[in-house]
């Protein structure tokens, strides 16, 4: 790989202490590289919802990794968007790196924001997140032995967060990755039922897939209490993202790291050594 020309960069990672940010700031720490941390408890904070608290995180950084959380699709997403492309431009960023979303229109709007902005850009389309099973939203679902999801038997090809990570590393402190769309999945396509599967053999007990109707699902998440973002986040993806589109594999890890991906039984056997899915 050809090495940056912008050595021990001062690179700003937009939601760092998420599932990939907090790996990416791990991963460009290590490697001698001054992070800031764009999350809402670090100093200086970095809220989304406030526009004001961006300028001192973008003042001085040459690059920046942007995650939008809950999700590009999230009404208002576009418009921050471009705000904040905008405003790191004039701050005198040289390099973008965006984490989006496979399958999502609006998601790609982002997309057209970053790759339009006159800056180096790359993007990260990223399938669902083996994550999701041992640090997102279907955690419990896990501990509870049954994955009760309105998916059906459509496939997805789940993609580790640490190829993630990897993938916008090498973008933000490489320069052989600028104007690239890497769509980065996992190597295999799985429903919901083969992910169940290979929990049960990673964890050594039964983990079952029940698929219930969209409806009864989201008045669930509803009635347990999650965000409200959270809910319209999951409606969104099992109601339209979820529906084929995504049924194919890409291969953007290969172009970019030059290895294949972690495939979900690997991912699900070493989560499985840590105990995190051990019954409490």
């Amino acid at each position: 790989m050809k090495p940056s020309n912008q050595a021990h960069q001062t690179i700003l990672v937009v939601g760092g202490t998420g599932k990939t940010g907090k790996r990416v700031v791990e991963q460009l720490k290590s490697i001698g590289h001054e992070v800031r941390v764009g999350s809402r408890s670090a100093i200086p904070s970095f809220d989304w919802a406030n526009e004001k608290s961006w300028d001192a995180c973008l003042t001085g950084a040459t690059s920046a990794y942007i995650t939008y959380s809950p999700d590009l699709a999230m009404p208002g997403a576009t418009d921050a968007i471009q705000a904040f492309v905008g405003l790191a431009k004039r701050r005198g960023v040289k390099r973008l790196v965006l984490l989006s979303g496979r399958g999502e229109a609006e998601a790609q709007a982002c997309e057209d924001i970053v790759r339009e902005s006159g800056l180096e850009w790359t993007i990260v389309r990223a399938s669902w997140f083996n994550q999701n099973f041992s640090e997102g939203a279907f955690i419990d679902m896990v501990l509870n032995g049954a994955i009760t999801l309105p998916a059906g038997d459509q496939v997805e090809p789940f993609v580790d967060v640490d190829d993630v990570a990897d993938v916008a590393v090498a973008a933000l402190t490489q320069d052989n990755h600028s104007g690239r769309i890497y769509e980065v999945t996992g190597p295999r396509l799985m429903t919901f039922a083969d992910v169940a599967n290979d929990l049960s053999r990673a964890t050594g007990r039964e983990i079952s897939f029940i698929d219930v109707p969209h409806k009864s699902f989201i008045t669930e998440m509803e009635n347990s209490g999650a965000p409200e973002e959270v809910v319209w986040m999951l409606d969104y993806l099992f109601a339209t993202v979820l529906d084929g589109r995504n049924a194919h594999l890409s291969d953007g890890v290969q172009q970019a790291l030059g290895r294949p991906p972690k495939d979900f039984a690997a991912f699900a056997e070493e989560v499985a050594k840590t105990g995190i899915w051990e019954k409490r």
